[in-house]
């Protein structure tokens, strides 16, 4: 039973007793696995396209970009903390030797001076101990200087989120993934107007630290890219997070007998992206970026993705209108559900007017897809829908049934992955903005394992945003490079050529 003062609690974060019933009933019947029809492959629910085709996309956007009526965002995900990407940095600070003994740390001091935070680091040091990296490292003082990057007295990396971190280093000084996204908006993201509109979300902590970053930066920025920046920051919503529960699926309490919520995943950044105001959005992770000497394969290749979503965009508002007329053609029907399945490729889709009309209006998204090299993760899958249709989804591990063989072997064979790089229409024919929140499978939520205070519990993460918040979109898989994906998970990965000057 609720108390009065659950109910205040409830009230202060916009959380409905109805929404926290929901989650618990999560809890108590979990959620089931996704029924899934194979995996997307090249041809089978992957497009490709040639260098030719290629070149008409982009200039499909080219055109679009240049027309006036046309307000274009890019959206970054910027709330992480960096601490996961010196973990081994931080085990060796508690290792019980003083000088590098594993490959990572070998790697790190070996390498020192190639990152774009060196100078910075020397100078830290040098106010923390009257020494620099070279003395110290030459004195066996190796751990100074990683408490001299980790700690909050030196240069306090290891709380920072990754887009305020110096990535990359360039003759005018470093960049963090910030600049380097406000860098690549300008080449593929800017409007008629010769404005990129930018949007990241931050953790409450952060977001002082990001409006300093900008404010220093967006000047020099605006200078050098001939382009009007124009930068907006929200914080995931209060009422998105989720109730904790014991392993009982009782509701956790704290010490001082409140319920625990906590965010929700990246699955609640859904309601930010659907406050956004503009037609086209370009949604890439923070820190997915590459100095500029390797962007060319970034933007060409955002422009293909963007250059085939206004295109099917346009064709679908077509089919739209015409079968909003009294009496459809059958030649129409057809070409109509020939479209759907042919772009979009889904299955079971029945051949009447009012059928076709819902499909296609819906928002909209395509993601790009690169060729697996490593362990499967997040992936493109042909999956069931609730009403018996089949269509396109991107699903992470949890959701498939690891005890049906069938559905382990299309995971084990899938050929590409997801890696976070897409762009959404958010408008409708008339120009209306979708409702995002209802275009969510609230059933490809998940339960994870946590503890508090010693306590164990369970959380629940919502629908991922390019999961299940996402479910019921119209959706098309298209191919790009390997080399447009460029993630940073560990400190070190910034000594691969791809962050490294030439």
């Amino acid at each position: 039973m609720l108390q009065p003062k659950d109910l205040e609690q409830l009230q202060a974060l916009g959380i409905t007793a109805g929404q926290l019933e929901e989650e618990l009933n999560a809890f108590r019947n979990g959620f089931p696995f996704l029924k899934l029809d194979s995996a997307a492959t090249i041809g089978n629910g992957i497009l490709a396209f040639t260098p030719q085709q290629t070149d008409a996309l982009c200039s499909a956007w080219d055109n679009y970009t240049s027309s006036a009526n046309h307000k274009i965002m890019k959206f970054v995900p910027a709330s992480g903390a960096a601490s996961r990407m010196f973990k081994n940095l931080f085990a060796f600070i508690d290792a019980p030797y003083s000088k590098p003994e594993t490959d990572f740390e070998k790697k790190f001091f070996d390498n020192i001076t190639k990152f774009a935070f060196h100078d910075e680091l020397d100078a830290t040091c040098q106010r923390l101990y009257g020494a620099g990296i070279a003395t110290l490292t030459s004195e066996g003082r190796y751990k100074e200087v990683v408490k001299a990057l980790l700690h909050a007295d030196g240069m306090s990396y290891g709380q920072k989120p990754k887009g305020l971190l110096k990535f990359h280093s360039y003759p005018d000084g470093p960049r963090t993934p910030v600049e380097e996204h406000l860098t690549e908006s300008a080449l593929y993201a800017k409007d008629s107007t010769g404005t990129a509109h930018l949007h990241f979300t931050v953790s409450a902590e952060h977001q002082a630290l990001f409006e300093t970053l900008l404010k220093d930066t967006i000047p020099q920025a605006q200078q050098r890219l001939h382009t009007h920046l124009n930068v907006s920051l929200s914080q995931q919503k209060p009422s998105t997070d989720t109730v904790a529960v014991t392993p009982d699926n009782e509701i956790f309490r704290t010490s001082d007998g409140k319920m625990l919520f906590r965010p929700g995943g990246h699955g609640s950044l859904i309601e930010n992206l659907s406050d956004i105001d503009a037609d086209i959005v370009f949604i890439k992770n923070i820190d997915n970026v590459v100095p500029d000497r390797l962007k060319g394969d970034t933007v060409r290749f955002k422009k293909l993705i963007a250059g085939l979503l206004v295109t099917l965009q346009a064709k679908a508002f077509d089919y739209l209108r015409q079968l909003r007329t009294d009496q459809p053609s059958a030649a129409l029907i057809a070409e109509a559900k020939a479209f759907l399945e042919q772009n979009f490729f889904i299955k079971n889709l029945k051949g009447n007017a009012q059928v076709l009309m819902d499909k296609l209006n819906r928002p909209m998204r395509v993601c790009a897809m690169v060729r697996n090299v490593g362990e499967p993760g997040g992936g493109p899958f042909l999956a069931y829908n609730q009403g018996g249709t089949v269509s396109l989804q991107i699903l992470e591990s949890s959701q498939i049934d690891m005890d049906d063989p069938r559905a382990v072997e299309m995971f084990k064979n899938g050929t590409h992955f997801n890696p976070v790089d897409l762009v959404c229409a958010l408008k409708d024919c008339n120009g209306t903005h979708f409702d995002l929140t209802q275009y969510v499978d609230k059933t490809t939520g998940f339960i994870s394992h946590k503890s508090k205070d010693g306590r164990e519990l369970k959380a629940l993460e919502r629908p991922g945003l390019w999961n299940g918040a996402m479910s019921d979109w119209l959706t098309a898989f298209v191919e790009v490079p390997l080399t447009t994906f460029n993630p940073v998970k560990t400190v070190n990965d910034l000594l691969r050529t791809e962050h490294q000057q030439a």
